[in-house]
């Protein structure tokens, strides 16, 4: 009997490997002869588009740090929510006074991806009143590195980001200029431009600072301050509303999805990710929380999830983000469901010539999302065979010591071998 019980669990095991059409065995070899993977964690998970048949499969049951992969949750989330994303809520009394509030949109008057909708629509105003939210969110995510503070990538959240909350800063021969205004001096500072951590003043050391290149750094925000550059910026004063006026509200449609989704997957923003978590937990929960936003995405997607969700951001700054290679993919094939390949193709950047896939020269026919902390970098996204099939991936690499060149170079041979096994 004790034979037949483990002969049993042989042929289970041995035919859950065969039905890949790369063997386990076959992947470890390949991964040994690249060093930079060798001595890497990797977890790989590639099923077929058409049939979802496994192709090849390792360590995909096992919780990596997938960095910004992260945003691939945060987007299918925000295309579940919305058929449109409106830019804010507003309504209009006795024909003159506009009143207005948050839905958490993320892009007015920003250095990058400026709504010029939203942007003349204010502009159209002479009379503004600015209602308060009901909560206001942490400007930091969970589990992020507090002395990140003064990197573009970790902008404060807020819930009318405005500037894409960072200040643009110039350096030419007439000296040094800052959008929007805030003090700056010049010091002897180790570094170009830096902030203080708990003051909007800036420092900065043009010995350090190449001419006509421009920074970006965060500032700290609060309503007050919103209100504050708002005026400014339109050239009157806007007031804060009473919550108790009786108001009929209506919401602006903007029609900008596609610059927003592009500034998402192609450029990797982070504030646009914690902005979309905040834009869904208003319409489903009426407050700004990534937390409330996540808790409604465990329910609706527990039933065809493969793995428990540890998931706590946007964006994919926090490292007590978790998730599975398998997940990866389930989320990369809803994708796939919802919208049409001319729209992925359009919207995820592209291996070798776009986005943050520009680094991966020898990737062809590849659209994917990347994902990099410190230690850690993945690559999750579609590949085309050359006979034209396409393929759901997600190749993630964690705890290296090597240089993220490296790392890339070894996915994209892999990436590349396994390509060749397809069709």
């Amino acid at each position: 009997m004790k034979k037949i019980i483990i002969t049993l669990c042989f042929l289970i095991v041995t035919s859950i490997s065969l039905g890949q059409k790369i063997s386990e065995k076959r992947l470890k070899k390949e991964i040994n002869k690249i060093t930079v993977l060798k001595n890497s964690f990797v977890g790989i998970h590639i099923i077929s588009q058409e049939n979802k048949k496994v192709i090849a499969s390792l360590n995909s049951d096992n919780y990596m740090t997938p960095a910004s992969n992260t945003k691939l949750l945060t987007f299918l989330g925000a295309i579940q929510t919305f058929d449109e994303l409106p830019a804010i809520e507003y309504a209009i009394e006795r024909d003159s006074i506009c009143h207005f509030r948050s839905t958490g949109y993320p892009l007015l008057f920003h250095p990058f991806y400026n709504d010029k909708v939203l942007e003349d629509f204010f502009r159209s105003k002479k009379y503004l009143k600015y209602h308060l939210p009901l909560n206001k969110p942490e400007p930091q995510g969970s589990g992020w590195s507090w002395d990140d503070y003064n990197y573009y990538h970790a902008s404060e959240i807020s819930t009318f980001p405005i500037y894409g909350n960072t200040i643009q800063a110039v350096y030419n021969e007439n000296g040094v200029t800052i959008k929007p205004d805030f003090e700056i001096i010049e010091s002897n500072i180790e570094s170009n431009l830096i902030r203080d951590r708990i003051t909007n003043n800036f420092e900065y050391n043009l010995n350090n600072w190449n001419i006509k290149d421009t920074l970006y750094r965060p500032f700290r925000t609060s309503d007050s301050l919103f209100v504050k550059l708002l005026s400014k910026e339109l050239g009157i004063d806007v007031a804060i509303g009473n919550k108790n006026e009786k108001l009929k509200w209506n919401q602006l449609f903007t029609k900008n999805e596609k610059n927003l989704f592009q500034g998402l997957l192609h450029d990797s923003d982070n504030g646009i990710a914690e902005s979309l978590l905040n834009m869904i937990s208003k319409k489903q929960k009426n407050v700004f929380s990534a937390e409330a936003a996540i808790e409604v995405f465990n329910e609706r997607w527990k039933n065809w999830l493969p793995d428990k969700l540890e998931w706590v951001d946007g964006s994919g700054v926090s490292r007590y983000n978790m998730f599975t290679p398998k997940t990866i993919v389930a989320v990369l094939d809803k994708i796939y469901e919802i919208l049409e390949w001319n729209e992925i193709k359009e919207i995820f950047p592209k291996g070798g010539k776009s986005g943050t896939l520009v680094a991966y020269k020898d990737l062809k026919s590849v659209y994917a999302k990347t994902g990099t902390l410190r230690h850690n970098l993945n690559l999750s996204g579609y590949l085309i065979s050359d006979s034209g099939k396409k393929y759901i991936f997600s190749f993630m690499v964690n705890h290296f010591t090597s240089s993220s060149y490296e790392v890339k170079k070894g996915i994209s041979k892999l990436l590349n071998w396994i390509k060749k096994k397809l069709d």
